[in-house]
């Protein structure tokens, strides 16, 4: 058979392992698939000296990639959702394959384009969008196609969890780790999207698409950083047998779906409360197969290059099948997608953890406790330390599960009490059982 032809857009991070693996692996990638794989063409702003691009066509516009009728499938890895969107779209139009690991462009644009690659009758595969090298997209989407997905919930940013654990094992505060993830290259020089959840809700967002069946809705997903998590909360939450990971949790309810992320307290006899460092992990449960763990570098130049080389494979194992019988894009038929709608946040029900600074007088805990009590809010457990030479000192209060709607309003009224200094530190509580 003849050789399946590639294009790759992009030469960074992702687009070097890639080209590496296709390259150094090029003989058992051949023995999978039945037919050679060849790299066809490049389309990057600048070379990259961690690759020998000699014998293969180089562009600076990566538009003639897609513009190439010698090229099969097109790997988008430039980034972005502007200039790759309208790539991604060119290629569809051209007929080509599309392999993607651009997480913001498939939550925010995957509907239109997964619609377009229909009409045309091409695949738009992206499992390297999701927790680098972990395979969790086919996992959800074929390896638990015979379950009904109650509920999923991951650690899926490295730069996040990475912060988190240095906090929790070397007592360190949130701006110092952040400078040294910097330093180390996990963080970019703006950490926003890291450190403020939207990196996470992208790849949340596609996740819940395919464990329910339901069109992607970024802007749905109730999104949370990390950046007000302090040394003392996570001190604290150790000492009530919690670790505070920053969690995607999507879970199907009668009322509708569940999509949020956000810091949270978790068991540390969870295993998933034991990843730490830069890797990622993400909790599945079937109602047949009941919980699966899934571990695995989440970023990095090989391991994302692993899941965009298995795509590669998979679409090129396929050029010869029936369009209407290749996996659907989003797990489910396109035309039995759920129009089960997105709780917000007010309606999810989880238990609390509260940090606060009260003054250290008699009726100020028999105040906050009444309000709590007001709220249908009960206490599971309660912390307070003595501070020597101030009169302000730490409260800790766990609670019950409780609606989120509760919560806010029992700490709006707590932090109106005079005797409480400042605000009230929010983080919520799931028992991922």
């Amino acid at each position: 058979m003849k050789p399946v032809k590639v294009g790759i857009c992009g030469l960074g991070t992702v687009g070097s392992g890639s080209f590496s693996i296709l390259r150094n692996n090029a003989e058992e990638i051949t023995r999978r698939v039945g037919r050679s794989i060849v790299i066809e063409q490049i389309g990057a702003r600048r070379d990259n000296d961690m690759c020998d691009t000699s014998g293969v066509s180089v562009t600076r516009d990566i538009f003639d990639v897609v513009n190439n009728p010698e090229i099969d499938i097109v790997l988008e890895l430039i980034g972005g959702t502007t200039v790759a969107k309208e790539l991604v779209l060119t290629a569809i139009e051209n007929g080509k394959h599309v392999v993607t690991a651009n997480k913001a462009l498939i939550a925010e644009h995957g509907n239109e384009i997964f619609a377009r690659a229909q009409e045309k009758g091409v695949i738009v595969a992206f499992e390297a969008a999701v927790a680098g090298g972990i395979p969790i997209i086919k996992l959800i989407r074929e390896g638990l196609s015979a379950n009904r997905i109650d509920w999923l919930a991951g650690i899926i940013n490295g730069t996040g969890n990475f912060i988190l654990s240095e906090m929790s094992e070397k007592n360190r505060n949130f701006d110092d780790v952040l400078a040294e993830a910097q330093a180390l290259g996990y963080a970019e020089a703006d950490p926003t999207f890291d450190i403020e959840g939207i990196d996470a809700a992208h790849k949340l967002t596609i996740l819940a698409s395919i464990a329910f069946g339901i069109p992607l809705q970024f802007e749905k997903t109730y999104t949370e950083g990390i950046s007000r998590i302090t040394s003392e909360d996570v001190a604290f939450a150790s000492e009530l047998g919690y670790a505070i990971k920053h969690l995607g949790i999507a879970r199907r309810s009668k009322m509708g779906i569940e999509l949020r992320v956000h810091p949270t307290l978790i068991s540390r006899k969870q295993l998933l409360a034991n990843v730490n460092g830069v890797m990622n992990a993400i909790m599945v449960q079937g109602d047949v197969v009941g919980p699966t763990l899934t571990y695995g570098a989440g970023a990095g130049a090989l391991p994302t290059g692993s899941s965009v080389v298995a795509d590669v494979i998979d679409v090129a194992r396929t050029l010869t099948a029936d369009p209407t019988n290749r996996v659907p894009h989003l797990a489910f038929q396109a035309d039995a997608l759920s129009s089960m709608q997105i709780l917000p946040v007010e309606e999810i029900e989880c238990g609390f953890f509260l940090n606060m600074t009260i003054k250290d007088r008699a009726g100020v805990l028999a105040n906050i406790t009444q309000i709590l009590s007001m709220n249908d809010i009960s206490i599971e457990s309660l912390i307070q330390r003595e501070r020597e030479g101030s009169e302000l000192v730490p409260l800790v209060v766990m609670t019950h599960d409780v609606k989120e709607r509760n919560m806010n309003a029992a700490i709006a009224a707590i932090e109106a009490l005079p005797d409480v200094a400042g605000t009230v530190q929010r983080i919520r509580v799931e028992n991922l059982a």
